[in-house]
């Protein structure tokens, strides 16, 4: 009889159905528990340790810590810690669920965060203040637990790992009041002062603590889960009426033994020792590059100023200088954890046209160092055999994607330019002549490209086309310091010949959305007024190349090629302003490009790749960044004030915490519901970078009055000095 019991209690315990008086040892039921996924992208938090020595960095979303990367920001090893509040008895509420959430940062010039989170009920509250700590591989979490009725209830910690961006392989035990997981290359550990008062470890979604509480209110104990989807689950000693305050660390290692040497050491610091300086790291950072510009007119519009600063600096490998990743996040598809996608990739890896706009952004704001850190990983770690750049790479430069983007081939080249790095020649060699000598799968010669910047389409771009003129002129300027005086004429004159191929390439005069002249997003054929047709991606349409357009064709002027004032760039801005832009309460923005579908559903529900063609399930949201490349345009164009409302609207998007989004809320459904506000951020990348380096540079321009990442060279060489 006694075997029947046991059978039928282990039953309960697979289906999550666990008695209130389960007090079970031993091996946790359930392996390998729920199929692993990250969490949603709109990331209101994103901190490290300015410390190289610290290579460990947290994010936080929804109300909860969410995905923590170890060792580098390629590898996200924890996907979220939350707490789980109950009286034991009839209710266990999850803070992240709660509707009531606040996140700030708690200093202008640093990365430390505070959540509030407030239950509906109003039973009770809970501040959790963010830091990572400078000497160690440590995140911590200063918690303040206040019952809002005086009744006392238990506070429990539940941290899941996914080490080494994989969540189905890891294992867990307890040790003594502490917990640890593992894998095969990389550990985590969870400790509480006040030590935990009881702890175990589970199987998501039958085991672990969630699970057990939200079903039971109680938490029975496992000592050991292996191997599957782990999580940690540990009640401290916070009652929030008698005691209200505990401290969590989070130790990572390369063993469970290291790991929880990091966290207990960082618990011997102390988390206000650690703060101060975790505070003073970015603190001295800040005084080491340039202030806001008088740009900027309000306190909030300084402040994000400020965090952009930080948040770039922040998105640098630790161990690898000069690599830093577009977001540190996993949108949509690619925050599942199925096969094709695992890894996650691909936001949290380095993309050579993003590092290209980050350390422009830094470069303006005065981190000219780190600017030229990129130049040197880029032609020192991420360049290619045969000369070009991947299309993305882990932080170690081995690529992930690798299809090829000429621009991201020409971007570093102008950099380095820039930056005055004539000694990177060898490589801006190799790079100029991919760009001369690339050919498609079909012959098509350069600059046709196996992918624009938006990275869904081949052809003639015009934004790709104007990069690749722009970087063979500055190859042409780092080839003339060096005494290579025939790779310079050479690289001049095909960049002339590229000018005088564009408008048959990508100016149709027979299109439908002009009478007059205009740029087209790109053309299949080379050839702007033919009626050739293609399939726009993400579940859009199939539409006549003449009919689709986005505003790429500015890097003309940016970089120097065309004048502001041409005819045909002056009727294009008309054409996408008309087309794809669109007015928000925030501000004007554009979308990417005609009916783009990288977005979320009508209903809001994620993006996926596998929606069929014609559909149109899914609709690309707006870009607020674009709203900096249009106040560039401005710029040039020689209207100040125009520029500066575009700045203004651009800061105007961010979230409460100064992290700034890839898209926001636009016409399409479900904007403007319930939820859905438009110019809001949606749950696209968030933070992305490219839109915190353009929130940066666009705010030093418009102090200038002129776009100061246009290269002189270029400019003098195709408009006069």
């Amino acid at each position: 009889m006694r075997k029947l019991m046991v059978s039928a209690l282990a039953g309960l315990l697979v289906t999550g159905l666990i008695p209130a008086t389960a007090a079970a040892q031993g091996t946790a039921p359930g392996a390998p528990g729920a199929h692993p996924s990250w969490l949603p992208a709109n990331k209101t938090g994103f901190g490290t340790a300015h410390d190289r020595g610290s290579n460990v960095w947290f994010t936080l979303q929804g109300g909860q810590l969410s995905e923590v990367y170890y060792p580098d920001l390629s590898t996200p090893s924890v996907r979220s810690m939350n707490f789980v509040v109950t009286d034991g008895r009839s209710f266990a509420d999850l803070d992240y669920a709660e509707k009531s959430q606040q996140v700030r940062r708690t200093d202008d010039d640093s990365l430390t965060y505070e959540q509030t989170v407030t239950d509906d009920q109003h039973r009770w509250r809970l501040r959790k203040t963010y830091v990572t700590d400078p000497a160690a591989t440590t995140v911590l979490v200063d918690v303040d637990f206040q019952s809002l009725t005086g009744r006392p209830y238990q506070l429990y910690a539940v941290a899941d790992p996914d080490l080494t961006n994989d969540g189905s392989d890891d294992s867990a035990a307890r040790r003594g009041d502490a917990l640890t997981a593992s894998d095969a290359t990389n550990a985590a550990a969870l400790t509480a002062k006040p030590g935990f008062t009881k702890t175990s470890v589970g199987f998501a979604g039958v085991s672990d603590g969630n699970t057990q509480l939200t079903k039971t209110f109680k938490l029975a104990t496992y000592d050991t889960a292996a191997k599957g989807n782990v999580l940690l689950t540990g009640q401290t000693a916070a009652d929030g009426v008698r005691s209200r305050h505990v401290t969590l660390a989070l130790g990572m290692g390369a063993k469970a033994a290291d790991a929880l040497g990091n966290a207990q050491a960082s618990q011997r610091r102390g988390f206000g020792d650690i703060t101060r300086s975790y505070d003073r790291g970015w603190e001295q950072y800040l005084r080491g590059v340039s202030k806001p510009p008088s740009s900027l007119k309000t306190d909030s519009e300084r402040d994000l100023y400020k965090a952009s600063m930080l948040t770039l600096a922040a998105s640098e490998d630790k161990h690898h200088p000069g690599a830093f990743i577009a977001s540190p996040s996993m949108p949509w598809r690619f925050g599942n954890n199925d096969p094709e996608w695992s890894p996650s990739g691909t936001y949290h890896l380095v993309w050579p046209r993003d590092l290209y706009q980050i350390a422009t952004g830094l470069a303006a704001g005065g981190d000219t160092a780190a600017a030229s850190r990129a130049v040197t990983y880029m032609f020192g770690t991420q360049q290619q055999a045969d000369g070009h750049m991947p299309q993305n790479s882990r932080v170690d430069g081995v690529p992930y994607w690798t299809s090829v983007q000429l621009d991201e081939t020409a971007f570093p080249i102008v950099l380095a330019q820039q930056l005055g790095r004539t000694d990177v020649w060898p490589g801006v060699r190799k790079a100029a002549d991919f760009l001369l000598s690339y050919k498609g799968p079909d012959g098509q010669a350069s600059p046709w490209t196996q992918q624009e910047r938006w990275e869904e389409q081949d052809g003639w771009s015009p934004s790709t086309i104007a990069s690749v003129i722009a970087g063979l002129v500055c190859a042409a300027d780092i080839a003339s310091h060096n005494g290579a005086a025939a790779d310079a004429a050479r690289y001049l004159a095909a960049a002339d010949k590229f000018k005088a191929d564009l408008p048959k390439q990508t100016i149709t005069t027979n299109g439908p959305l002009s009478k007059d002249p205009y740029f087209v997003r790109l053309t299949k054929d080379g050839n702007a007024n033919a009626g050739t047709t293609y399939n726009l991606g993400n579940s859009s349409v199939t539409m006549d190349q003449r009919a689709v357009t986005d505003a790429g064709f500015l890097d003309l002027v940016r970089l120097g090629v065309y004048r502001a004032d041409d005819p045909v760039i002056v009727n294009s801005v008309r054409v996408t302003d008309k087309e794809i832009s669109f007015t928000t309460p925030t501000g004007q923005f554009w979308h990417r490009y005609t009916k783009d579908g990288y977005g979320e559903q009508a209903d809001g529900s994620p993006w996926d790749y596998t929606f069929p063609a014609e559909s149109r399930t899914t609709f690309g949201r707006l870009w607020p960044l674009l709203a900096g490349e249009g106040g560039e345009y401005e710029l040039t164009l020689g209207q100040p004030g125009a520029a500066a409302r575009r700045l203004r609207d651009l800061g105007r998007v961010s979230s409460s915490a100064e992290t700034m989004p890839e898209q926001v809320w636009d016409e399409n459904p479900p904007s403007g519901q319930t939820g859905f506000p438009a110019g809001t951020p949606n749950t696209s990348a968030t933070p992305l970078a490219w839109t915190h380096a353009q929130y940066v540079r666009l705010a030093w321009d418009v102090e200038a009055g002129s776009t100061l990442e246009t290269p002189k060279v270029v400019r003098c060489h195709f408009l006069g000095c």
